[in-house]
């Protein structure tokens, strides 16, 4: 596939917008985007849920303290998915992404992929892997455009 202008600007945001995630690890830093029409709908980071102390603040990752496998165990972590929380946005500020595309730092997990399938996410562009092979097979299944870009 080639990539426009319009998917390098919206790649780079996400970028951008996984620098403000509160997760402990650099690795771990993901920023996600629905956008429909070149318009921007919400944005969303991976970090602690409203009222619950980070794990920056907290100085740790509870992830590798508990020593969880990456792509395991997904409820052991406080913080929220950036794709959950640009979902969260939308639900929130009572914007439709019906139809939308999402533009992420990482490949989506299941349980991402499975809130994503149903907020009616059509396409996803995201630049680095992520090791859940269940993942991909639902979004295959429920025929959601899965991406990789590649400059």
């Amino acid at each position: 596939m080639a990539f426009d202008k319009w998917d390098k600007r919206f790649i780079e945001l996400a970028d951008n917008i996984a620098l403000w995630s509160s997760c402990y690890q650099d690795n771990r830093k993901v920023g996600a985007i629905i956008v429909r029409d070149k318009r921007i709908l919400t944005t969303g980071y991976n970090g602690a849920p409203s009222g619950i102390t980070s794990c920056v603040d907290k100085g740790e990752c509870l992830r590798r303290t508990l020593n969880i496998p990456s792509g395991t165990k997904h409820e052991m972590c406080y913080a929220i998915h950036a794709e959950q929380n640009a979902v969260i946005q939308a639900a929130k500020m009572g914007v439709s992404i019906d139809g939308a595309t999402l533009y992420c730092t990482h490949q989506p997990c299941a349980i991402c992929s499975k809130i994503l399938i149903n907020a009616g996410i059509k396409k996803i562009i995201y630049k680095e892997p992520y090791p859940d092979e269940f993942a991909l097979k639902l979004l295959d299944e429920a025929n959601v455009e899965l991406i990789q870009y590649k400059e």
